[in-house]
This record gives structure tokens, sequence and C-alpha cells, in this order.
């Protein structure tokens, strides 16, 4: 697990900044304390920090061919590099280290772009090729690992781990994309192939990008993608149970290969759990797991991780996290770099900040809910989305958009009891209405607090335009289709991110065995119902999981990994998200209409309606304002003549 950056000059051979490097490669420290490589030459500068985990020795990057042709820096780890390094041993070639890193230059070697697709893993990677005079930029299938970009008009290719890797080059401004703003609130993040800034782009999940000295830079280009059964087909039940957990036993064992210590999170849900259940029944050693508590109970699972590390005899520590733990807003707004509203970062950092005081590398149970139709709103999905098949759009919109206005509003009340919302929602168009309900700020309230001239920058432009870009290559099935969107949005764009940076920030490396791509790709094969059955998420999951943990993990109501922010704003930062939302961090950008966002404090300090995490979006992206402009450009190096401009789409257009 490691940081990488780069530049390239991709129309000759100008002389690279080595300062520049460095300081870009500075940036990355907490991503690998182990080892710093800086190669500078004409034309290029490559910069690389190591968290050694395999080969602790002999992997130091950059990592150069013995001919010295061929260069790779390396974010990841590429679980099969033993079978990999088998074959290219019998195709003639040799090996000087232990690292998988050796593997994927000798790969690059050896099938060129086509490397990637022989890579079982998580990795974001960066491959020097002197023959070619190319650069190649490759991320893994499901967007593990980040790598971000931008190309200057000079023609100079930037490249890094983080934003905070880029930030450093004079030619990175600090203007933000208006279409990023709005699909930030939207959304909770910026969902890639677009960041927060004008000019810097993240590379997709399952994309590579070739650029060669001398050529137009291409637009990155897809080598996967998740391909969902279309049929209803019938295999046998226990057959496919037993299969199953196979499968993740396979994807466990495979990511305990290290020279360092490895342990796991344990939430106490069912994913997490079942990772755990599978890593001790190969460990002859007590697995070592971490978990969190909260003194809230409605966020509080640490009696369940108590029950399964005590059936499996993990070496358990617990943490209790302190609910006024809001000190973290400003250190989450420098870890993230961009703005990010999901409220759970908060003790992901602590459970990583405790897991990495015992082990360098944590497995966790990120993923089963996208694979196997855990979240509850992909219930409510399924549930309006065949009342919409059923009755003509011309029909719908009219009929229930006349229920829901007669229907008195229960905001607070269970989702169950709010049938003003299912009928405004099955109003509504479905991807419009699976934005609203799986998003942070409603789309009424976004155009509300957006001021006149945030709406013009916008020029009609609405986030929902993310999901229909990916809808286009989604499966027609109403459980498929979101389980498609969430995997190319919410899983990289939240929840891989999430853990990504409040890992790194700990130098932890965190392996994602639930997202192993061949396991996701046999799930994907499998029928809806054996997804969400008599209003059950993860219905096949949970069945071939009963012999290795309690119905009381399997079965309970699945309770997030939450803070309870709407409370903190009516008490402990009552003052302080109202310095926030009316101050200068937010006022002086000339995005947002004073008098709403004063409204939205009003009607939730009051408690006449729940506005916690629209607030906790506007408090985070206030807080990185104030991380943004504290992040000097490296003064030794000239800007570019002209701002940076996008690699691919421009601004406006939709992904």
């Amino acid at each position: 697990m490691c940081g990488l950056v780069g530049l390239f000059d991709t129309r000759g051979t100008r002389p690279m900044d080595r300062g520049l490097v460095e300081a870009m490669n500075r940036r990355l420290y907490h991503r690998g304390p182990d080892g710093n490589g800086i190669h500078v030459e004409a034309g290029l500068g490559l910069g690389h920090r190591r968290l050694a985990i395999i080969d602790l020795d002999g992997g130091d990057q950059p990592l150069f061919s013995e001919d010295g042709k061929v260069a790779v820096v390396y974010n990841g780890e590429v679980y099969n590099f033993r079978e990999l390094a088998g074959e290219l041993r019998d195709r003639g070639y040799r090996f000087r280290t232990r690292c998988d890193t050796e593997v994927v230059l000798q790969a690059w070697r050896e099938w060129g772009p086509d490397c990637v697709h022989r890579f079982r893993g998580m990795f974001a990677l960066a491959i020097w090729d002197r023959d070619r005079q190319s650069v190649f930029l490759a991320r893994d299938r499901m967007g593990i690992k980040p790598l971000y970009y931008a190309l200057f008009d000079d023609g100079t290719l930037a490249f890094a781990s983080e934003l905070k890797g880029l930030l450093p080059h004079p030619g990175v401004g600090r203007d933000l994309e208006p279409t990023a703003v709005e699909e930030y609130f939207a959304f909770g993040y910026v969902p890639d192939p677009r960041t927060i800034l004008k000019g810097v782009r993240k590379l997709p999940p399952a994309h590579r990008l070739m650029v060669r000295r001398g050529q137009p830079v291409p637009e990155p280009e897809a080598y996967w993608d998740v391909a969902f059964a279309e049929g209803d087909s019938r295999p046998a039940e226990d057959s496919v149970a037993e299969e199953l957990t196979e499968k993740l036993s396979e994807a466990v064992g495979m990511r305990r290969v290290a020279d360092v210590p490895v342990g796991a999170f344990l939430s106490g849900g069912v994913d997490s759990s079942a990772v755990v259940a599978m890593l001790a029944r190969a460990d002859e050693e007590p697995v070592r797991t971490s978990s969190i508590s909260f003194g809230d109970p409605r966020y509080n699972e640490a009696a369940h991780a108590a029950r399964v590390a005590e059936r499996y005899g993990t070496d358990h520590t617990v943490s209790e996290v302190d609910p006024s733990d809001f000190d973290l807003v400003d250190r989450l707004a420098g870890i993230y770099d961009e703005p990010f509203a999901d409220s759970s970062a908060m003790p992901t950092y602590r459970v990583c900040e405790q897991a990495r005081k015992r082990v360098t590398v944590a497995l966790s149970g990120d993923g089963g809910d996208e694979s196997f139709g855990g979240y509850r709103r992909y219930r409510w999905h399924v549930h309006e989305e065949q009342v919409r098949r059923r009755v003509p759009r011309a029909l719908r919109g009219p009929l229930f958009g006349a229920l829901a206005r007669v229907y008195p509003k229960l905001n607070r009340a269970p989702r169950v009891l709010r049938a003003k919302a299912t009928l405004e929602s099955v109003a509504r168009d479905s991807l419009d209405a699976y934005l609203d309900n799986m998003g942070v700020v409603p789309e009424g309230i976004r155009r509300a607090m957006f001021s006149d001239r945030m709406r013009r920058d916008l020029q009609g432009y609405h986030a929902v335009e993310v999901l229909r870009g990916h809808a286009r290559r989604a499966p027609d099935h109403p459980l498929s289709q979101v389980q498609y969107l969430d995997m190319k949005t919410y899983l990289p764009g939240d929840i891989l991110t999430k853990v990504d940076r409040a890992s790194m920030a700990h130098s932890l490396e965190v392996r994602v065995p639930v997202l192993d791509h061949e396991f996701v790709e046999w799930a994907a094969e499998l029928p809806p119902r054996y997804k969400y059955r008599h209003g059950e998420g993860k219905y096949l999951f949970k069945k071939a999981l009963r012999p290795y943990l309690p119905d009381e993990v399997l079965y309970r109501p699945k309770m997030g990994f939450a803070v309870p922010v709407d409370g903190w704003f009516r008490g402990p930062l009552r003052e302080r998200v109202r310095e926030a939302l009316l101050g200068p961090d937010l006022q002086d950008t000339g995005l947002f209409d004073r008098r709403a966002l004063e409204r939205l404090l009003e009607e939730h300090q009051s408690g006449q309606w729940d506005h916690g995490a629209v607030l906790w979006a506007l408090l985070m992206f206030a807080a990185f304002l104030r991380n943004l402009h504290r992040e000097p450009a490296y003064p030794g190096a000239a800007a570019p003549a002209d701002s940076p401009r996008p690699a691919t789409s421009q601004p406006g257009a939709s992904p």
C-alpha cells in the first residue's frame, strides 16, 4: 500500500523540476512512511511513498526493469502475483525481488496494456515505457485504490494517488467546478471522473489511459464491467450457498499474504463478521480484530461484535468513540481533500487508528450490500419500480402527485409510515427518485440553497445525469439496476474513498475480500431472487453463513456506522454550524443563498424538521474550503501560462 505521483511531458523532453516532484511526493507521506523514491529525467518525473507489506527489503519504487527501459510506480496489491510470476518465468522472465511490484512490471513487458486483465487485486499504477515513449495509467476494477490526474495547456500530464499530491503543482488552480458542487451536495461526494477542482480528474474504476509522447491524450478506456444475470435461472440453493462460502473463503485466504501483521475490522454487522469467520477458520493464531463502540445504543454494535469475537476466539479490542468527537471535522477535511459528507468517516478514522496500533493490514467487509442487495433503499426501489412499470408515465405523475399533495407529511416518522414520501417518489422518474432516496441533499433543497449565480453557472445541469450515464449500461431488473448504479457511484465514491483515506491517514492497508472481482462477477450472475426475497436483503448470503454466524447477527436490523449529527446540531455544535453556514467560508463563495441557509438552520434547531444530513454536508464543505486555501503551490516552479484544462470531458458535460 503506497502513494504515487508523476509528471510527464506529452510533447517533448523538457527538464523536469525535481523539487516539484519531491514536494508532490511529500504530501503523500502518510500513504508510505517506509520508503521514498524519486526518479527524474528529461520529460519525466516519478515519485513514490512505500508502505512495506511484502518483501520488506526488496520492493522499493520506482522499480525499473533490468535494461532500464520500463519503470513502475504502484499502489495496491496483486494477490495472484505468485501464480503470474510462475507463468512469466516459464516465458523467460527473471525476478530480482519477491514482491508483486516486479510482477506488475514484467506483466507489462509481456502483455502491455492488457496486463490489467491478469491482475486479481486492488491497484492504481503508472508505467513508463521508454521504447513506447508512453505513460500508462490504470485503476483496479472496483475502484479500491484512487488515481487523480490533470493535463495542462503546456502538455504536462500530472498524476497522484490523492488530490493533495497534485496541489503543489502551480498549474492546479483553486477554482471550484460548479457541476461538481451540485454533485457533491446531491451524493455527498464528487463522483468520478470529476473532482471538485476545475481541470483535475479522477481515473474511473476499471479504466486505463495510455498517453504517448507526441500524440493527443485520449479518453480513458474501460477494460472491465460487471454483468448481471438477465434471466431467473434456478440453481439449487444449497449447492449455491456452499459455493458462496467456498468462494468467499478463497477471496479471504488470498488476502492473508503479507510479511507484516494482518487483522480484521469487526463491526458486528453481517459482512465484517463473515470475513472474520472465514479468516479465523484459516488462521492457526487468533485473529486480531478491532471494533469501536458508541454510547448511543442506536449506533452501537459492540455487543454483536463481541459475540462473534468470542465464538472465534479472536484477539479482540474495543475502543469507545467519544459521542462529541466533532473535533475531527477539520482534520477530516485535510484527509479527504475533496468535500466528503459521509459522517461515518469519523468512526472509520478511529477504528483505523486503533487497528494500526496492532497490525499493518486489516481486512474489511465492505461491498456485501452492493453485491447481495443488502441496503434498505433497494427494497423501496424495487417496490416503487413495480408500481412505475404498471402505471403509464402520463398517468402516474398526475395521479400519485395529487395523492402526495393531500397526504400529511410525516417527515420524522419511519419510512413505512411516510406514505407521502413514497407517493412523491412513485410519481417521479425512477432515477430522480432513487437519487433523492439515497442522496444527501434533495433536489428541492439544493435549488433553494444555491444562489442565483450558482444556478446560472449550472446551466440547467442536474446531478441525476451521473446516474443516467451509468443507467445506459445497467441491467433491466430493478434490483440489479440499483446494485449496478451503486457499484459505479456510491461504492467507489463514498464507501471505498472513506476507507482508503481513513486507513492511509494511519498508514494502514485495508483489503476488501468481498470485492474480489471474481467473487463480484459470480454474485452478479445469481438471479435477483437469491439476493432479495420476502422483504429480506442478502437472502442467500445470510443463508450460506448460518453454519458460521448466529442468527442474532445475521437477521437483526441493519444498523450502519453513522454518528448522531442531528442531535449535535441542536446541542454541542449548535453555534459552530451556524458560524460555518453564515460565516465567510461559505458566504464569500457566492454559491449559496444566505436566507435559505438561515431557514435550514432555524427549521432544524427548532426541531421542526431534521436537516442533520444537509447541515453536515454544508459544514464539511466549509471545512474543505478552509483546508483548500491552506495548501500552497510549490514556489520553485512556474505555473503554465494558462489554467489547467480537463483531460477528458468538458466541465459541464455529463460523465
